[in-house]
Parts: C-alpha cells; structure tokens; sequence
C-alpha cells in the first residue's frame, strides 16, 4: 500500500523527470516551462513532458466540484506515471497534486494508491532542485536589484521559502532585498480573485505598494498567477517594476519581455 512506502526513497542517478507545464506557463509564460527545463538537464535529471496532461484540476476542487476535479486527476495520474519525479514550476499546482490528491481518492481502492504514489513524486520545482537534487548555485547573471514574493500554497503546503533564496544568492550581479510582508498574499488566490474582487484588489493594492517601497528593480515569484496579478497592478500603478518568473533569472532566460511588457 502506498502508506508503507518509504517517505524518501533513495535518489537514482540522472533520474527521469516529467515537468508538469502548468496552464498558465503553457498559455501565458511559455518561457518559464523552458527555463524550467534548463534548470532541471543542468542539474543531472533526464526530462520529459507528457502531451496528456491538462490541467492539476485546481479550479474546480477549489469551487467544489470534486466529481470533475477527480476526473481531471485521473487524467493527471495516467499521464505521469512511470517518471522518477514529477516537477512543477508552481507552488500551487505541486500543492494540488501532493496535498490533495491523496485526499481526493481516500476511499478509493485502485486510484487511492496510485494518487499517493504520484503525491510523494512530485515536487515543486525550487524545493526538488535544492532539497532533492542537492543544487546549491547556478551558473546565471542579472545585472539589478530583486525582490521575492512568497506564494502562499509553495509557502504553506511545500514549505518553499529559503531555496529559491539560496539560488538567488548565487546569481552574479543580482542584489535581494527583501519584501516587508513577502509571506502574505497577494490576493490572486485562483477562483478568490473571482468571487471576491474587492478583497482582491485591497490585497493586490497593498502587495505592490510594498514591492514598489523596496526600491527594486525586479519582482521574482514561484507562481506566475501570483506574478499576473502583481504584474497588472504594478503596471496600472504607472511603477517601473520588473516582473518575472524566478527560474527565467536561475536559467539565465531573461530576454524575453518582463511579464505585462509589450514582447
């Protein structure tokens, strides 16, 4: 049963990822899937992406539709069986498939153990580059001073927080300044931004009005919803702020357009 597997499983050598492109990066931020794939060969791992996947199934599970969210799950576990690890430049869809999939399924006798079995493979892709493939510098410059917002389903269901700040660290040229209140969101939130807009845009009003007081140059995320939100509200505040994906500046793959730019 999936609750008798080791919880880390030894590490194979050059093992075979597949990358979990994400709608947004695959409709809005090509860019971050290629970095991501760059990140990913430069750190040892074979990569794949399979053409079956769709979407994590998020939107749905978040508006409680749990009948088309296991249906799109099942799809999701088809598709991504058989890699060593499955790697999403996405806090909240990595969140999705690792915290609830197995929940999902839980009474479910065939899909219960193969949804567990994909859970524990699958990693955000700050946390498996550091925490999983031991990278500890990248070979990356960026001429400016960033600051990094904290996504909160990264944050609080994967517990990414010091490795992309680890890797920022090694970036020549690059200067971090921290954001006051990095860890709050941002007010995207998927479907919240929907149902509740005014909320929304208190929150998205108050998060650019910090990143606008850092003084940097450049905003760095792990989740390009996040980075959307943030990118439209800084531009229709008239700020000068850069926005892009972390792994587009860990990659080196910054001559692309910020996000909200004209390309």
């Amino acid at each position: 049963m999936a609750e008798d597997m080791p919880a880390h499983p030894p590490r194979p050598e050059n093992p075979r990822v597949a990358l979990f492109v994400t709608c947004l990066v695959d409709l809005f931020r090509p860019s971050v899937g290629f970095a991501a794939i760059k990140l990913l060969e430069e750190a040892g791992c074979r990569v794949e992406v399979p053409e079956a996947q769709t979407c994590c199934g998020q939107p749905a599970y978040n508006s409680g539709d749990f009948g088309d969210t296991r249906d799109i799950a099942r799809n999701t576990i088809q598709a991504f069986e058989g890699y060593d690890y499955v790697v999403a430049p996405s806090g909240s869809c990595a969140g999705m498939i690792h915290e609830h999939y197995p929940e999902l399924f839980k009474d479910d006798a065939e899909w219960g153990p193969r949804a567990h079995h994909l859970a524990r493979r699958t990693h955000e892709l700050m946390s498996f580059l550091v925490d999983v493939m031991g990278m500890q510098r990248v070979e990356a410059r960026y001429d400016g001073t960033v600051t990094y917002h904290d996504s909160c389903s990264g944050l609080r269901e994967l517990g990414v927080k010091q490795q992309p700040r680890r890797l920022l660290g090694s970036v020549d040229g690059l200067t971090l300044k921290e954001l006051p209140g990095s860890e709050i969101c941002c007010g995207f939130g998927g479907t919240f931004c929907i149902k509740y807009p005014e909320i929304s845009d208190r929150m998205v009003t108050d998060k650019a009005e910090d990143i606008a007081r850092t003084g940097a140059d450049t905003l760095l995320a792990g989740d390009l919803g996040c980075l959307l939100n943030m990118a439209g509200k800084l531009k229709r505040r008239g700020e000068k702020v850069r926005v892009r994906h972390v792994a587009e500046v860990l990659a080196g793959m910054t001559g692309d357009a910020p996000i909200g730019d004209a390309k």
